[in-house]
């Protein structure tokens, strides 16, 4: 029988893979920020405004991860577990995107915003450049503050968007293969 005609799928078999692809997505997306917030809390790595804005993809997936996963356990409908997917999937391809626009920028291999890459431009007065200095610390989208086996943190970020999307594909085919 369907889920239609009443009947709850079990926690066993592919809807079964469905929360646990979910679960797999929140885990990493958890650790994933955990890691970001040590490199900046701990290790004084201050991220920039493109470090930033890859944030927020896993500031979505891990809401939304733990409500497909709780959504698959309790046997909600089929197309409300797969458009949970399928955002999880589009957010993760298009934060793997801008990891790899950051990167690129690191590289050289074309310009980051002007707001953290440009040149620097009006800096007044030599007075008030001084108290800015004092006050402000820019961190450049364009330089790298830490690289580990030759890939930086916005590299490591296309790894793990890619990792968590083909997580999203898991699920998303465990929830459209399901009986």
């Amino acid at each position: 029988m369907s889920v239609a005609a009443g009947v709850k799928p079990t926690s066993s078999g592919l809807w079964a893979g469905a929360a646990t692809a979910a679960g797999a997505i929140a885990l990493i997306a958890a650790a994933t920020i955990g890691g970001a917030w040590f490199f900046q809390l701990v290790l004084g790595i201050q991220p920039c405004p493109l470090c930033l804005e890859q944030r927020y993809a896993y500031y979505l997936a891990i809401p939304l991860a733990l409500i497909v996963a709780l959504a698959a356990k309790g046997g909600a409908a089929r197309p409300l577990v797969a458009v949970g997917f399928l955002i999880l999937l589009l957010a993760l391809l298009a934060n793997t995107v801008l990891g790899g626009y950051h990167a690129g920028v690191e590289w050289g291999f074309w310009p980051g915003p002007t707001d953290c890459s440009g040149p620097i431009a009006d800096l007044g007065s030599a007075g008030s450049l001084l108290e800015r200095l004092d006050t402000v610390k820019v961190v450049r989208c364009d330089e790298v503050q830490w690289r580990f086996l030759g890939l930086s943190l916005a590299g490591y970020n296309v790894l793990i968007s890619l990792l968590i999307a083909a997580c999203a594909v898991w699920g998303l085919r465990a929830t459209l293969s399901r009986r």
